[in-house]
């Protein structure tokens, strides 16, 4: 009975002991609220967005390139050694006739010992190789490359963020919208079910007023669900987890466009352009690929030299061995007499491969000059909408009231104010995305002539 007291008292601690471990425990720290502008977005994408790292990642591999390419131009220390075990070892032949050998046959005696030794330290410096600089040069041009591809990355990062951050105002624009309507419906719902029990309005404005509402539910939810996927998809731009609350500060406003500016920056859309930036280093590449293949035609001088000892001994008494050192010096000289075409053959893939790109540089420049105006044109169809639906909201807002109105005092039907409600929305909803794609487009467009910031 003691035994089962002690157990007990000893079972009671432990849950005791575990509770208040687990009251202790601090709970997980709920992630305070994110406010976002839209220069805050755009500042944490270039700060932490993946696509950006990775482009980063290449300048520095552009960078050690570079060094690589250097090092064809100092010279090369090596060293190397050596162990071999002679299991049947070298002869040597002496011939028969001589002072040495007097016998009429050819005698064999064996050389060295069963254990040779050799280490050697080599060294070489290129003085003459076509390669080498042509090499460092297109390292360099690589780098002006991974540079140009970096900023590319930057502008393609605002350009996205910018979209992003617009498809969530739009967003907000259309759930404000479809609930400003859901409001409408729902006072109209109230007003007619309250007219019903007083035998003022017939059962079917009552079933017609309740489809309606159920009918605009769904839109609200859609609405709602839309903005948040677009939110999401911001979040995954800005490398921000998916369970950080954001909340966008800013709102679509009209950005006016100058005409001196656009034009400016369509004269010089070709030389700013990153894509076009790009396919012109390439280019310069590929044109120094064909001087590197072309260097296969010419000589190669290098000055080398060289350092080796040796020894042959089979007691492994390191101490005692004798060891012969060699050292020479000299310069090689290698020049091709006749590779079967190889050269001639790589020099004209190379000058295939330089072609395409220069032929793709041709093509892009052509599409972007299209892009470009199309662009412009884009910008000027959200504007002609925009102009239309302002006037289109005001008189839409005005025909609501003027149809709630008519149906209380009894004048109106119902047909008319749902009617107006719905064309309100839709003209609310037109102008939001009239607005978005004029920024859109916009945006695109600057990415276009390379002057996103």
């Amino acid at each position: 009975m003691f035994r089962i007291r002690v157990t007990l008292i000893f079972l009671l601690a432990i849950l005791m002991s575990r509770s208040q471990a687990f009251q202790a425990a601090p709970l997980p720290a709920a992630r305070d609220t994110l406010v976002l502008s839209i220069e805050q977005a755009i500042a944490m994408a270039l700060h932490q967005n993946r696509d950006l790292m990775i482009a980063g990642e290449e300048r520095v591999k552009a960078n050690a390139q570079v060094g690589e390419a250097k090092s064809g131009a100092f010279p090369q220390l090596t060293a190397s050694g050596q162990y071999m075990r002679y299991i049947k070892k070298q002869v040597m032949f002496l011939p028969p006739g001589n002072a040495i050998n007097p016998t009429d046959k050819t005698l064999l005696f064996e050389i060295g010992s069963n254990n040779a030794y050799s280490g050697a330290v080599q060294l070489s410096q290129a003085l003459f190789s076509r390669k080498v600089g042509v090499a460092l040069q297109i390292a360099k041009t690589y780098r002006q490359l991974a540079a140009e591809s970096y900023s590319a990355a930057q502008q393609a990062v605002v350009r996205d963020t910018r979209k992003a951050y617009y498809q969530i105002l739009l967003a907000q624009k259309l759930v404000e919208a479809n609930r400003q309507g859901l409001e409408v419906i729902q006072a109209n719902y109230t007003n007619i079910q309250a007219q019903y029990r007083v035998g003022a309005a017939a059962e079917y404005d009552l079933i017609r007023a309740e489809v309606q509402l159920a009918n605009t539910e769904p839109l609200v939810i859609s609405a709602e669900n839309g903005y948040q996927l677009a939110v999401n998809a911001l979040k995954n731009l800005l490398a921000i987890p998916l369970d950080q609350p954001v909340v966008i500060a800013g709102e679509l406003s009209y950005e006016e466009l100058p005409a001196e500016v656009a034009k400016q920056a369509e004269a010089q859309a070709l030389a700013v352009n990153p894509a076009i930036k790009q396919l012109s280093l390439q280019e310069q590449m590929l044109d120094r690929n064909i001087s590197i293949e072309k260097a296969g035609n010419f000589p190669t001088l290098y000055a080398v030299g060289s350092y080796i000892w040796q020894s042959q001994d089979n007691t492994f008494k390191f101490g005692n061995y004798n060891w012969a050192n060699t050292v020479n010096a000299g310069v090689s000289l290698s020049y091709p007499l006749f590779d079967g075409f190889r050269t001639r053959n790589r020099v004209q893939q190379a000058k295939v491969e330089r072609n395409k790109v220069r032929y793709n540089r041709l093509k892009m420049e052509e599409g972007l000059r299209v892009q470009i105006q199309a662009g412009a044109l884009r910008m000027a169809e959200a504007r002609q909408r925009m102009s239309g639906q302002e006037k289109t909201i005001e008189q839409a807002q005005k025909a609501v009231r003027i149809a709630q109105t008519r149906f209380k005092s009894g004048v109106g039907t119902q047909l008319e104010l749902l009617d107006a409600q719905v064309a309100m929305t839709r003209s609310q909803t037109n102008y939001a995305q009239a607005l978005y794609d004029y920024l859109v487009s916009k945006t695109e467009w600057e990415f276009a002539t390379g002057t996103s910031r």
